[in-house]
């Protein structure tokens, strides 16, 4: 109750502060802001030697390692890694990812990426960054190279490159476009031609 005349009590400033900070997260609900919430411990730290994928598999795509560095499931589903070792020039058809962005890091080699209208022909140290839903493709110029590269969120990319170093899908261009799709990749269109 308010007497006059009588001061008011002095704030502690610092208090105030300090108590302000410590609730707000508390008044925070992560998941009605589309974030997950933190998990209750933190996974274990791991290594993955070189030429080697996390759980030592081999995921050749046509002949060439596509190596999984770190797992959807090591991240609760929010980025997967991976490292592409070409022995030979060449690329994928031209996709688009339905809900993933995808960004590639240039280790060796040199590779022409064609990303909606634009063209990019990136050497070592080169990164470029894909948005979800535009299309594109690249292909590796030179006879050897060596690309990192990460996918966000970590969707069923790994599940997809699995299924095609098993020799699937077989089938129709229309039945191995069906199950692209049910990974998440829309297929476009050819890869780039090979350049000699």
């Amino acid at each position: 109750m308010f007497v006059p005349n009588k001061p008011l009590p002095v704030m502690n400033r610092r208090h105030f502060v300090v108590t302000g900070l410590l609730a707000a997260p508390a008044a925070l609900d992560l998941r009605a802001a589309g974030l997950a919430a933190p998990p209750e411990a933190a996974p274990p730290a791991f290594v993955v030697p070189p030429a080697q994928s996390r759980a030592a598999e081999q995921i050749l795509i046509n002949g060439n390692p596509n190596d999984v560095k770190i797992s959807g499931q090591d991240t609760a589903g929010a980025l997967a890694v991976f490292e592409y070792t070409g022995r030979g020039k060449g690329g994928p058809s031209l996709h688009r990812h339905l809900q993933q962005d995808e960004t590639f890091y240039v280790v060796e080699g040199r590779y022409l990426f064609v990303v909606g209208e634009e063209r990019h022909e990136l050497g070592p140290g080169a990164t470029i960054f894909l948005p979800r839903l535009v299309p594109h493709t690249w292909t590796q110029l030179t006879p050897a190279g060596k690309l990192l590269y990460w996918v966000q969120p970590a969707g069923q990319l790994e599940d997809y490159f699995r299924r095609i170093a098993t020799g699937q899908p077989k089938g129709t261009p229309a039945e191995r476009a069906a199950v692209a799709l049910a990974h998440g990749i829309e297929q476009l269109g050819p890869p780039l031609p090979v350049q000699p």
